[in-house]
């Protein structure tokens, strides 16, 4: 049976906190916004502010979340500003209670990371590549693959199963369509550790410290160009200057293959797909019907599949 976050009650994960961590905790535990897992804010009673993860059960596994944590362990050794997970009493970086596996972070503030200045693109081309740089070096069997041949096909392949009879023939048509736009694009496509939901909300702008990234939660092996495209202002052909900005830094540590930018389209389409299976997911979560009160109506799925259709136009026009 899988453990469910019912069980999490503010006494079961307080406890198993101070448990784990050796650290006595004030009452204080204020949940955060998060759509996935449940994370909560707790205090010290020294007056330090936590931030206590705790995994959405069956979502990864266990060597899944170890690989994150690796991955952001690698990074902040290369004194790259990432906020790695802390140490528990027992020399690991993952807990568990009730079943559910949890992470402590030192609380880390700073505001999103809103770029206006040129200079401000190339600093986000130059993190990526160290970032990257540290990806390269070893690989996350254990991780998503984002790739059309298995992610994609496997969010088509569920979605399927949720669909109504009524709009299932449409959609599909336009998911199977958009897979065999995009499959030849990654038939070279060079694959590799990274952040994988790398949006403004994912990168804060620490005063006189510069920015740091948060939030490996989705770290996947992927094309390189994941970590970019959702923080362009536009289509790539309406954000050829801030592309240009962003690979000027990025090769002040890494070279950048150019041919990946024929990917950021079919990684939208890619996206659309995958948000629609996270949320055939969700229903079973009280809170999903307040977030998403129309999900799975007709009317839903009819828009669904036109927004799939405008993407395959965009894709076949790329050719």
């Amino acid at each position: 049976m899988v453990p469910d976050f019912a069980e999490l009650t503010p006494d079961v994960l307080l406890d198993a906190v101070e448990t784990a961590t050796g650290c006595r905790l004030t009452g204080f535990a204020q949940p955060h916004t998060s759509y996935i897992n449940r994370v909560y804010e707790l205090q010290t009673s020294g007056g330090e502010r936590l931030i206590a993860k705790f995994y959405r059960p069956g979502r990864w596994t266990r060597e899944a979340v170890v690989e994150e944590h690796a991955f952001t362990l690698e990074l902040a050794e290369e004194e790259i500003p990432v906020v790695p997970p802390q140490p528990l009493r027992d020399g690991s970086t993952l807990g568990e209670v009730e079943g559910i596996l949890f992470a402590v972070f030192p609380k880390r503030w700073g505001r999103s990371f809103e770029p206006t200045e040129p200079e401000d693109w190339r600093r986000l081309g130059r993190i990526m590549g160290r970032v990257h740089t540290v990806g390269s070096r070893t690989a996350a069997p254990h991780r998503v693959v984002m790739h059309p041949a298995h992610s994609t096909t496997a969010d088509v392949a569920r979605l399927r199963e949720v669909l109504p009879l009524s709009c299932r023939t449409p959609f599909l048509e336009a998911a199977v369509g958009i897979l065999d736009a995009i499959l030849p694009r990654f038939a070279d496509a060079e694959l590799q550790r990274i952040h994988g939901d790398c949006h403004r909300q994912n990168i804060l702008e620490r005063p006189d410290e510069g920015l740091m990234l948060i939030d490996f939660d989705d770290m996947a092996t992927g094309p390189i160009v994941q970590d970019l495209w959702m923080l362009l202002p536009d289509r790539p052909e309406r954000a050829r200057a801030e592309i240009d900005l962003i690979i000027e830094g990025y090769e002040t540590f890494r070279e950048f293959d150019d041919r990946q930018l024929r990917l950021i389209e079919p990684l939208r389409a890619m996206r659309m797909l995958y948000f629609l299976a996270w949320c055939s997911r969700q229903t079973g979560d009280p809170s999903f019907a307040r977030r998403f009160p129309d999900w799975g109506s007709d009317a839903f799925w009819r828009q669904q599949t036109a927004d799939l259709r405008e993407q395959l136009d965009i894709l076949r026009r790329e050719g």
